[in-house]
């Protein structure tokens, strides 16, 4: 991994220069990448200019949406029909002629363990831990809790996955996750939306954004035959090729893009 990818905005010939005559395929992530994180995910806005660009993309070359957002609250904060939307980590997708999900038999697996982190975690809750339940993940959110009690609500959801062996932790940016305990991840779902979309071709570039540890699947799953670009700010230990500061970044990035796939 390297630590400090070259800026795909600062140095958009070089990177012009790689896509060369190939269109790309891209994917996105949403939060802390085209929009800024907030203090509650309902905050996290996706403003209209970012959406401009992606509308225009769309009409360019293949977007699709990757996140740990619930599949239709994902659609609802970019607001962009036609696109491919994978939630729950690409658990969960859909698309126009496209219908995926991975794991419905975990589904009464999640329940038990919601009703146990609600109960568990109740006198935390007021603190300001979140816990977010998504079809095919529970997200517990520690952005606003007192630092004093993470420790113990890590503690606490580590706990309980360890009963419930057909579950897993995964981590990110001030949360925890409970998944489904099954080899899935954005970088597959990446490598089976590539195939389902029919996108394997020579000539098609896959083009990753993401800026959190979720990411770090799809970056990895790309390398040899896309490119990942990390959003981010320091920077960090990353499998992908290019880097962007911010999501402001990000979207003056795809801004250029756009410009460019116009002109043929």
């Amino acid at each position: 991994m390297q630590s400090a990818p070259p800026s795909a905005l600062a140095e958009f010939d070089a990177f012009l220069a790689v896509l060369g005559d190939r269109r790309p395929a891209l994917f996105l992530d949403y939060d802390g990448t085209l929009a800024p994180i907030a203090p509650r995910p309902e905050l996290a806005v996706f403003d209209g200019e970012a959406r401009a660009v992606v509308r225009r993309l769309s009409a360019l070359c293949t977007v699709a949406f990757v996140s740990g957002r619930d599949l239709d609250d994902l659609a609802a904060m970019v607001g962009v029909e036609g696109l491919v939307y994978a939630g729950s980590h690409g658990f969960d997708i859909r698309g126009p002629e496209l219908r995926t999900q991975v794991g419905l038999e975990y589904l009464p697996d999640l329940d038990a363990a919601e009703s146990g982190l609600r109960s568990r975690l109740g006198e935390t809750l007021a603190a300001g831990v979140l816990i977010e339940r998504k079809r095919f993940a529970i997200a517990i959110h520690t952005r606003q809790a007192d630092p004093a009690v993470k420790p113990r609500v890590a503690d606490t959801v580590r706990a309980l996955a360890a009963e419930r062996p057909r579950l897993r932790v995964t981590g990110g940016k001030e949360l925890l996750e409970l998944r489904p305990n099954l080899p899935w991840d954005k970088g597959r779902a990446v490598l089976a939306l590539l195939d389902a979309l029919g996108l394997r071709e020579a000539g098609t570039l896959p083009l990753y954004l993401g800026d959190d540890e979720t990411d770090e699947d799809a970056f990895r799953a790309l390398a040899g035959f896309g490119l990942g670009i990390r959003v981010m700010d320091p920077p960090a230990p990353t499998a992908a090729t290019w880097s962007l500061r911010d999501p402001a970044e990000a979207a003056a990035f795809l801004g250029r893009l756009a410009d460019r796939l116009a002109k043929g």
